[in-house]
């Protein structure tokens, strides 16, 4: 009995003592110690659930990105540009700087056949005396490029929304991107002139077939669209254009060409196109009259040693021209004129500095029937950082009158006028 009396005393000491011990304070250093240790764990898990749930996140949208070949990017070209008495009536000249091309691009395909291609643009923003915010000209910022397209082969593909329209090659097949000049030919929208043909900033909403047979050796473009609109289209005719262009080297298969290839391809293409819309009724004219243009055009670029050759031509032929340009030029609504360039650079082996040089030149002419000439040569030069997508540009064009006539308009006096332009360019 006393045995189990002695054991029973024991346990309940121990209990109590327990107890006790429980309930005794304790260190302040030695809890903050404890919580810090809890609340590393704590974060190690999360950052661990984190981890984890990251990773597979970006698993899904690598693998949505991958399947949808979805692909977004931008680039810019920022101006300064002098025009000599380009002000205040021909008495003062002009000093603008400009956004000349902010482009946001997004592609991407919903099957292997089906998908879509898109530009959002602004272009000339800040240019003196431009401000057409519905085209994002001078203000403002629109869909430049947008379709959809469906491939059925290779050599057959049909796209419909806005494009290009498929008539020369300059401002047909070009990506401004990797122009060899500063801009496009003069008359077709570049340094500061105007394009000749009816456009929505060189594009035009319709649809085009085209594709590239035999290998690539062919490529062809035919489209529809709108053209002329409004009251000078009063039946409301569609217009029509086509191109083809024949590849006698490396094909060029991509819906954009580049306007050099700095040595990365071989490249000899022969191209026409043309242009016809039917029964506009242009302004100054009283009768219906049809608008046709053709065009046949050759492109060369080729390395050499260690440089490269970039040589483009092409000869334009226009009735009844549907724009005025008769800002800097003799060239109005109605007329007709015969439009021709010839462009070539080369670029210099080796490095100067961490780029690359290449200088270029162009002669453009325009001859308008029975009205003078006007001539714009060009000569420039470009430095490459990173090829296309990091470049400079510095640019001297002169718009030669052949009969010079104090007729301001704009930023144009009638007289012959030089033009200097300074270009940086970088797109990811």
């Amino acid at each position: 009995m006393k045995k189990w009396m002695t054991m029973g005393i024991l346990i309940a000491f121990f209990i109590v003592g327990a107890i006790f011990i429980r309930t005794m304070p304790v260190n302040a250093a030695d809890r903050e110690e404890e919580i810090k240790a809890l609340e590393k764990r704590v974060e190690g898990l999360e950052k661990s659930v984190s981890g984890v749930e990251s990773k597979a996140t970006d698993e899904r949208v690598t693998k949505f990105m991958e399947e949808h070949k979805l692909k977004a990017g931008v680039w810019l070209q920022t101006w300064y540009q002098f025009v000599e008495n380009g002000k205040n009536n021909g008495n003062n000249d002009l000093h603008d700087f400009m956004v000349r091309r902010f482009y946001f691009y997004l592609k991407g395909e919903a099957t292997p056949q089906l998908g879509f291609f898109a530009h959002i643009a602004s272009d000339r923003i800040g240019q003196e005396g431009l401000d057409n915010s519905g085209q994002g000209l001078g203000s403002g910022i629109a869909i430049r490029d947008a379709w959809i397209y469906y491939n059925f082969n290779e050599s057959f593909k049909v796209q419909m929304g806005r494009m290009y329209p498929p008539f020369t090659r300059n401002y047909g097949t070009t990506s401004t991107k990797t122009l060899l000049p500063i801009d496009l030919s003069f008359t077709q929208g570049g340094v500061r002139g105007a394009t000749f043909y009816a456009s929505k900033v060189g594009r035009d909403d319709g649809i085009v077939l085209w594709g590239n047979p035999f290998v690539g050796l062919l490529q062809y473009r035919l489209g529809v669209s709108e053209g002329v609109e409004g009251a000078e289209n009063p039946d409301d005719s569609l217009r029509f254009t086509g191109r083809i262009s024949l590849n006698l080297l490396e094909p060029e298969t991509s819906w954009f060409n580049q306007g050099t290839y700095l040595g990365k391809k071989k490249v000899l293409a022969i191209g026409g196109g043309f242009d016809r819309q039917d029964d506009l009724k242009l302004t100054g004219s009283p009768d219906q009259q049809d608008n046709t243009a053709w065009t046949l055009d050759l492109f060369f670029d080729h390395p050499v040693g260690e440089g490269a050759l970039t040589m483009e031509a092409a000869y334009i032929d226009e009735k009844n021209v549907t724009q005025d340009l008769s800002s800097f030029s003799r060239f109005a609504k109605g007329d007709d004129a015969q439009i021709y360039y010839i462009q070539g650079g080369y670029l210099i082996p080796g490095k100067i500095g961490p780029g690359k040089i290449q200088p270029y030149f162009r002669y453009e002419r325009l001859a308008v029937d029975g009205k003078p000439d006007t001539v714009f040569p060009s000569v420039g030069v470009n430095y490459y950082l990173k090829g296309h997508d990091a470049k400079l540009t510095l640019d001297w064009t002169l718009v030669k009158q052949r009969e010079e006539v104090k007729n301001f308009r704009g930023n144009w006096t009638g007289e012959d006028q030089n033009l200097i332009t300074f270009q940086l360019q970088v797109g990811i």
